[in-house]
């Protein structure tokens, strides 16, 4: 049984403030492996991510690369397929949403493993028994446990992951998640989860405006408009190195990028992001020219 004073217990997962320290998931090892707990047996030291960190390269051009980090455990969804995949009630969901795997019960159903979306579920060879994050449920249990936070929440150096009541409006995730933008795991589509993703990048549009072209001198204040093909703007301006960037475009689309400056002539660039989580696309070097 849960501790009293929350009803809903979450993780909001930032993957804007995740730097790919792996702490989570190593806190993750340090708490599951080599010993059994109340709700499961030993994580293997090898081949299980509890918490999974997704990583992936972002740009098509050398010049303008990021990374993008999503932590991702068990979501414990709302209606969770592996429930609904498992026999004799071998995966149920707690009345507070926290999703667990009986190890008794769930041996030898590695269709279990099969259903997940997330890909969040792993089979033990040596025990046949499938197994996936507990959200900690063992510790929240324990009155005697002082830090009533999943291991994972409680390592992160960068509040990168938080810990709460989902339940409770005013608790400090819930005004996390609606002071943020929620990204839900394109896996789950509409399916409500206790994991909340938030800020998951989609696809950004960059470039660099320089002046005159001998030189290549940086252009530092230049006006950019971006306009997607579905009406919605993004504007910014060129920094110090003469480079501009805007994020979270909307994927599969055509936009028109608009380049102005006082004294020179007004560019415009037809383009398109390309497709899938990939969908980063850097315009190279636009050169102005006096008006």
């Amino acid at each position: 049984m849960l501790k009293p004073g929350i009803k809903k217990p979450g993780i909001a997962i930032n993957s804007a403030r995740c730097m790919a320290c792996y702490a989570c998931f190593m806190a993750c090892k340090d708490e599951h492996c080599g010993w059994d707990t109340a709700l499961s047996k030993s994580q293997p030291e090898l081949g299980q991510y509890w918490m999974n960190i997704v990583e992936w390269e972002r740009g098509d051009n050398s010049r303008h690369i990021k990374t993008a980090t999503v932590p991702t455990p068990c979501s414990h969804c709302e209606d969770p397929a592996c429930m609904k995949a498992a026999k004799n009630g071998a995966v149920y969901k707690r009345p507070d949403g926290i999703v667990i795997v009986d190890p008794e019960k769930a041996k030898g159903q590695k269709q279990i493993v099969d259903a997940c979306p997330v890909g969040a579920i792993y089979w033990n060879e040596e025990e046949q028994i499938p197994q996936k994050c507990t959200m900690c449920a063992e510790l929240l249990d324990d009155p005697d446990y002082p830090g009533f936070e999943p291991r994972c929440v409680e390592a992160c150096p960068n509040q990168a992951l938080v810990f709460g009541d989902l339940a409770d409006p005013d608790s400090e995730i819930s005004k996390l998640i609606a002071a943020n933008k929620v990204t839900q795991l394109e896996c789950l589509g509409d399916m409500k989860s206790s994991v909340v993703h938030l800020n998951i990048p989609t696809a950004f549009l960059a470039g660099t405006v320089a002046y005159p072209k001998e030189l290549e001198e940086v252009c530092i204040g230049a006006k950019v408009k971006v306009t997607c093909e579905c009406g919605t703007v993004f504007e910014t301006e060129t920094n110090w190195a003469g480079d501009w960037e805007v994020e979270d475009l909307p994927r599969d689309k055509k936009f028109t990028v608009e380049i102005t400056m006082d004294g020179f002539k007004p560019v415009k660039i037809e383009t398109a992001t390309g497709t899938g989580t990939h969908a980063d696309h850097y315009v190279g070097i636009t050169y102005l020219e006096q008006a």
